[in-house]
């Protein structure tokens, strides 16, 4: 019998191969002081390009102060226990309630986390009779999902709308087979890391051809797109036709915990069945009153996604200018596509944080392909135009570094911090 403990230990994954080399500043950095769009890291300020705190809402005054008058009124430990049993309160339900007016359904659910919640509601709303058909660049959370899904499931090409339907012909015949199931169809308002956003328009015109249900994971689109910032759906013209919204608080509204919006019925099923919601401790008192002052300055100050887009426009104009491919990206994310090894990218990386005071993520094999290099940047409406102008000077400077070979190395740079 082998030791479990043995196997991990001789492969720590392609990721954390690089441990001893990486930690404290490839993986795992410490950013600090004020959030904001430059803090510090290792005692230098940066220009961040890291976190999603779209609307800029983290460190704003009226949140700040909500979150504190909250904290000292409730603790961090009110309501005990989880929200079915003895941790429900009138404050839960109005953020549920405001939270489905917003998106123009007729209930919400609130969840701990988005991760957790979307893998939960996957499981809740399937059983192994009924077939997923979802993208292929899907969220994480969404793959982890399906690994609980009992039953068939089928992948689309990413936003392919052709493949689409091939998909949906095979589930449809499937279903046809086998007397009973149904079908539910899984994509994404805003790709995260591509910034495309999902064919939505396009599968919601399909309605009537094939007979499914919708499920949208609209993290990126919440409060960044549409005409009142209720995410992609509304941005498309389709927000009826989406059977199940889900967001997350963690980007627009830059706190913690998320949400499903949808028909009453049909929430009220997943209130009552959900495993991650019903077997955990219900969210903090500060956290949603903290959510419901986010959401109101989300509605009514309409200047805050204003100066997200004219941010993310003058990034991502300046990058194509000077040459840089950014995909298709119709969202504030914001990637940058190069050529190079995982050697090279880290220490693309180092020279442009130690040299240039810029931090932003890289993204590289395993999870894009290798020989391959995404920078992904995130505006927000913190960022100022000497920030953006500073990035664009060193994305510049060290791409004309990348293309003469300047980072070729044997290994990634050592610049783990001692633990």
């Amino acid at each position: 019998m082998a030791d479990i403990f043995e196997r991990l230990v001789k492969n720590y994954g392609p990721i954390g191969q690089h441990r001893e080399r990486a930690y404290g500043y490839y993986a795992f950095p410490k950013l600090e002081g004020e959030i904001g769009s430059r803090m510090i890291f290792r005692g230098k300020e940066m220009i961040v390009w890291s976190l999603n705190n779209y609307l800029g809402l983290a460190n704003h005054p009226e949140v700040r102060k909500i979150d504190a008058d909250a904290s000292a009124q409730y603790g961090l430990a009110y309501p005990m226990g989880a929200r079915m049993m003895s941790g429900n309160s009138t404050h839960h339900e109005q953020l549920e309630d405001e939270l489905a007016k917003f998106e123009n359904k007729e209930d919400a659910i609130l969840l701990n986390y988005g991760y957790q919640g979307i893998m939960s509601a996957i499981d809740t709303l399937c059983g192994r009779h009924d077939i997923i058909v979802y993208d292929a660049e899907a969220h994480a959370c969404i793959i982890d999902g399906l690994r609980l899904h009992p039953g068939h499931r089928y992948v689309f090409k990413h936003n392919d709308i052709e493949d689409f339907e091939k998909q949906m012909h095979r589930a449809t015949k499937l279903i046809s087979e086998q007397g009973t199931g149904g079908i539910l169809v899984i994509t994404e308002g805003v790709f995260g890391m591509a910034g495309d956003q999902g064919k939505l328009k396009e599968i919601c015109a399909l309605k009537g051809k094939y007979e499914f249900r919708l499920l949208v994971d609209d993290a990126h689109g919440f409060g960044t797109l549409g005409k009142t910032g209720a995410g992609a759906g509304e941005e498309q013209g389709c927000q009826d036709e989406i059977d199940i919204y889900f967001s997350t608080f963690a980007k627009s509204m830059a706190s913690i915990g998320a949400f499903m919006a949808g028909p009453r019925v049909i929430i009220d099923y997943i209130r009552y069945n959900i495993r991650s919601q019903i077997f955990a401790k219900s969210l903090p008192m500060p956290i949603v009153l903290g959510n419901l002052k986010r959401l109101d300055m989300l509605r009514t100050m309409p200047e805050l996604k204003e100066k997200l887009w004219a941010n993310a426009l003058r990034l991502q104009q300046g990058l194509k200018e000077r040459g840089f491919d950014i995909g298709k990206t119709d969202s504030p994310v914001t990637p940058v596509y190069m050529k190079g090894g995982v050697e090279e990218a880290t220490a693309m990386v180092q020279d442009i944080r130690e040299n240039y005071g810029i931090f932003c993520s890289i993204v590289v094999y395993p999870v894009i392909p290798k020989g391959h290099i995404i920078y992904r940047l995130i505006p927000t409406a913190g960022h100022t135009d000497e920030d953006i102008d500073l990035t664009l000077q060193a994305f510049t400077d060290t791409k004309q570094k990348l293309d003469a070979g300047a980072y070729k190395v044997e290994a990634i740079p050592d610049m783990a911090e001692a633990r």
